[in-house]
C-alpha cells in the first residue's frame, strides 16, 4: 500500500500532528515501508494456530478472600501521621 499526500494529511489531522512540506515526503516513504512490512504478515500460514492471549504461560494462583480480622477506625488510624476525626489527612495535591 502506498501512502499518498491526501492520506498522510488525513492521518496527521486525526493524530494532531504538524509537519512542514519537506518532511511530508520522508513521512510518506517511512509510513509506506512500515505498512509494507506489516502486510508481509499476510504471507504467513496461520491455519490451525490458536491466537495468543498472553505471552506468559504462568498461571495466577488465586485464593478466596477471607476476613481475618476487623479493625476499628481508631486501630487503623493509630499509626497515621496526620488524621482528622476518623479520616486520614493528606497533603493537598491539586491546586
Amino acid at each position: 500500500m502506498k501512502i499518498n499526500r491526501e492520506l498522510l494529511d488525513k492521518m496527521a489531522h486525526l493524530a494532531r500532528l504538524e509537519f512542514d512540506g519537506k518532511d511530508a515526503e520522508k513521512m510518506m516513504h517511512d509510513m509506506t515501508a512500515i505498512i509494507n512490512w506489516v502486510e508481509k504478515l499476510n504471507e504467513v500460514e496461520t491455519t490451525g494456530i490458536e491466537p495468543l492471549t498472553s505471552m506468559s504461560h504462568e498461571i495466577n494462583s488465586l485464593r478466596e478472600d477471607k476476613i481475618q480480622s476487623q479493625l476499628t477506625a481508631e486501630e487503623v488510624l493509630k499509626n497515621a501521621p496526620r488524621k482528622t476525626d476518623t479520616y486520614f489527612s493528606v497533603p493537598k495535591v491539586l491546586g
